[in-house]
Formats: C-alpha cells, structure tokens, sequence
C-alpha cells in the first residue's frame, strides 16, 4: 500500500501536471470504484484543479466549487500518467476492465488507475465542502507538522517528542499496531513502520506503555529519519518523471520483504511474522535479542517444535 513517502512524492508529481488544469472526461471501467453518490461524477467534469493534499494514505484533488476527488490506492492501486490532450470521446480506447478502474482527461493529459489482482479494494469518492472532506480523516497525527488542511503537503517541522510520546502511549498496543493506526498517526503503513523498528532496534511487538524513555527518543528519531530519507530517495528516483515504480518492497530496505537475506547492520537473517495477507519482517539480533516471535501460521502448526532463537531456526 503507498504510505507516506509514495503519497508525497504522487501529489508533487500531480501537482506539477494538472495544478490549474481542467478535468474533462472522467472515464469509470470499475462500478465499485466510486463511494459516494452525490456530488455526481458530472459535476467535476469541466473543473479546473485548485489544490491537492494528502490526508493520511488519501489523495485529495481539490476542483472549482469546494469539490473533491479523493483517491484512495488501497494495497495494490496504482497512478499513471500520459500526457498529451486526450482524444476526441468517439475515439477514446476502451480501458482494459481486468486492470483499469478509472481515467481522468484533463486538457494536458491523461491520469489513470489501475489496480493488480482481483480483489477491488480501490476507492474514489466525491466531496462537497470542507467539512464533508474532513469526514474521511480517520484522526491519526501529523508527523510533519502543517496548518491544517489547507496548506499543500510539503515536509515541514516533524513533531516533537513529546507530542509523538503522547500519542504513542495512549493506547496499551505493540509499537507494530501502533505505528500503522490511521487513528493514531497518519499515513504510516506496513512497510515503513517494518523499517522505522529497525532503524529503532526494538521489536515489533514492544507493548507502547512499556516503552523507557531512551527507547521513546531511538523510535521518535527513527521515524523522522526513515520517513525523511525515504521521501528524498523516491523524488530522486523519479526525477522530472511520473512515479510509476511505486511497491512495498523496494531496493535499499532494511528487513521489509527481505525474509531470510541477511541484516545490513549485523549480518543476522530477517525472519517475519505472518497474520491474513500482511506480514512483519524483523531482525532477531538488531531487535528482539535473538528471540523469534511467533509466526501464526507456522508456530500453531509445530507447537512445541517451534525455535525459540534465530540459531535454532537457521
């Protein structure tokens, strides 16, 4: 799923090509797409782009008349751009339905949707106004502090330890469920929370109200570096460039999907827990003091046979 970093660098990218454009054609393939039913999707349709924003994993594309397209990618939903005036709608190709959700003519260029798999998790809604906008914010904290919701998404003043701490601890939850809480901070996803922990060298599964305040300030520090330094390295690797290789598991990660390779910092294999269709990726050594934590679906499996240290494991 595009968290943070991804989202950053899509809205800078969109920002550059359709801030003051006109959105003709909205072109829907997929009925489950679109969430809302009021405003219709006509009523976008001849509006020019005033303002994008992020809101937590959420792409705002904000029209003339307070209204807004706000994009939601969901695990596998991709952006794509080709620019260009489309073409006249009798000639308009028909968009591959296994594939293509949507397609939005703006008078420069085409932004489409695509989804991989089968599953249309995927999801577009209309809003009037402000408020109605709001509405979609699930409440999490900003980590780069900004003036509300209308200020454009720039990384700015990260918020102080404290405040993190705060938050942090509200809730008795394993630091992995807290970091990715859209309630309790935004836009932090899977991947980057798997990252974030092992910059942080603690565990996964480190309950919040447990936590000294040594490890408050390695965690606090930890998020601001990875979070920072992944934003810069996808704005170079995209460049002047529509960002098309947007994934979870990408080159230069610490542990995120690099079950079994080997630790950057101390050599040890990344092991991983696996629950439904997500799972977290760890290094024994770096964060759990050698100690492997339970997988779910191996662990009810072996029972009693399940390693208990990475060196029974390997």
């Amino acid at each position: 799923m595009p968290e943070f970093p991804d989202i950053v660098v899509y809205i800078e990218a969109l920002q550059k090509r359709i801030a003051g454009h006109k959105l003709g054609r909205v072109q829907l393939e997929s009925p489950f797409l679109l969430r809302t039913a009021t405003p219709r999707l006509s009523d976008v349709e001849g509006k020019t782009v005033r303002e994008l924003r992020r809101l937590g994993k959420r792409i705002c594309i904000g029209l003339d008349g307070d209204l807004w397209l706000v994009l939601h990618l969901m695990i596998a939903g991709r952006l794509h751009w080709k620019a260009g005036a489309p073409r006249e709608p009798k000639k308009t190709a028909r968009l591959r339905p296994k594939r293509d959700l949507a397609a939005f003519e703006f008078d420069n260029g085409t932004l489409s949707l695509t989804e991989a798999g089968t599953q249309r998790r995927a999801s577009l809604h209309i809003i009037a106004g402000q408020d109605n906008l709001r509405s979609l914010d699930r409440g999490g904290v900003e980590l780069f502090l900004k003036q509300g919701l209308d200020q454009s998404e720039m990384l700015g003043e990260f918020i102080d330890l404290k405040s993190f701490s705060s938050v942090l601890q509200s809730e008795n939850h394993t630091l992995k469920r807290a970091l990715t809480d859209p309630r309790l901070f935004s836009g932090i996803g899977n991947a980057y929370s798997d990252e974030i922990l092992w910059q942080a060298g603690l565990s996964p599964v480190r309950l919040t109200q447990k936590m000294t305040n040594n490890e408050l300030e390695r965690l606090h520090e930890a998020t601001l570096q990875t979070l920072t330094d992944w934003v810069k390295r996808l704005r170079e690797e995209s460049g002047d460039q529509f960002p098309e290789k947007v994934t979870a598991f990408r080159e230069g990660m610490a542990v995120h999907g690099r079950y079994k390779e080997t630790c950057l910092r101390c050599g040890a294999k990344i092991q991983r827990i696996r629950y439904a269709t997500n799972e977290t990726n760890y290094c024994p050594h770096c964060q759990t003091g050698g100690k492997l934590l339970a997988d779910r679906a191996l662990s009810r499996i072996l029972r009693d046979d399940w390693p208990k240290t990475a060196e029974e494991f390997a």
